[in-house]
């Protein structure tokens, strides 16, 4: 049984204002974490939750408690995923998020929160990919750091160290946003054609396309490895591209497309690119995984 909610009005409205000041931050902790926008709505709502039931007379840094308590609840879902994740049909990968209004979703800055650097972060122990997030994208100090996750400065240091490279060497030297939209839209431009020459010219000899869609039809369910097989496979349906509309957003930072068929939106794909070419193709068909953004683009609509 919870202990019960201090009740005084004004204690309420204190506690109210300070979380909802730095709820997008712990939202941002808790999604890089996790890769997961629902999963990181949960964290942060139980966070919530056990604010309300804290004793927030004996808090000395509001901040500092509801980042410890999100990371760490973050971290406890992330070790209990990961089992779910071994029995998800075909690749997984991240949960895109609308950052057109928040670019850096919360952080500091805008890292580890791209698709293709969050699928990475995705193979680090839960712990080691929290220290790199709160050090390389909210800029805690080692100390801090070492609070939240209970270890030192020292072995904080070697983990962070550790991750950063581990996740140097798979990121490639990503382009900047303006060279990645160009090269999105070349690339969408030549798939709709079913130009298979021109997207070759754009792909990198190791390119691979990555369909999350756990188990849906049409979604491939293990990586296309290779230029060729890559390019052929962004045009092998010459009825696919026909049928849809392309809506290009803003998704973790960078641009991405939303497929839209008889005017609801069935697919999210974007690219991950470094000065030789477009190196990941990543295609989201589950619905459950695109839900975020799209209810996003629907307050953005609304209300904007």
């Amino acid at each position: 049984m919870r202990p019960e909610v201090i009740t005084i009005e004004g204690d309420l409205h204190d506690a109210v204002t300070v979380f909802v000041k730095l709820r997008p931050r712990l939202f941002g902790i808790a999604y890089r974490v996790l890769g997961s926008a629902v999963e990181a709505e949960d964290v942060v709502q139980e966070v919530w939750l056990r604010w309300q039931h804290t004793d927030r007379a004996v808090v000395v840094s509001p901040a500092a408690f509801l980042s410890s308590a999100t990371t760490r609840l973050a971290i406890n879902v992330a070790q209990s995923a990961r089992v779910r994740r071994e029995t998800y049909i075909g690749p997984w990968l991240p949960e895109p998020i609308d950052t057109s209004d928040d670019p850096q979703a919360g952080a500091e800055r805008a890292e580890a929160l791209e698709l293709a650097l969050l699928l990475v972060l995705e193979k680090l122990p839960p712990t080691e990919r929290a220290a790199y997030v709160l050090r390389e994208a909210f800029d805690y100090s080692y100390p801090e750091i070492a609070q939240i996750l209970g270890l030192s400065p020292v072995n904080v240091r070697k983990i962070v160290s550790r991750a950063r490279k581990h996740l140097t060497e798979d990121q490639r030297d990503s382009v900047d946003a303006i060279e990645h939209r160009r090269l999105l839209n070349a690339f969408v431009t030549a798939a709709r054609q079913g130009d298979v020459a021109s997207l070759e010219a754009l792909l990198t000899s190791d390119a691979v396309s990555l369909s999350d869609g756990n188990g849906m039809r049409g979604a491939a369910r293990v990586p296309v490895v290779g230029r060729a097989r890559v390019a052929n496979l962004s045009t092998a349906h010459p009825r696919f591209w026909p049928t849809v509309e392309a809506e290009t957003v803003e998704a973790n930072g960078r641009a991405g497309v939303v497929l839209y068929r008889d005017g609801r939106a069935s697919t999210f794909m974007t690219v991950a690119a470094t000065h030789r070419g477009i190196h990941q193709v990543m295609w989201v068909f589950n619905p459950d995984k695109i839900a975020a953004l799209l209810r996003s683009r629907s307050r953005e609509a609304v209300y904007g």
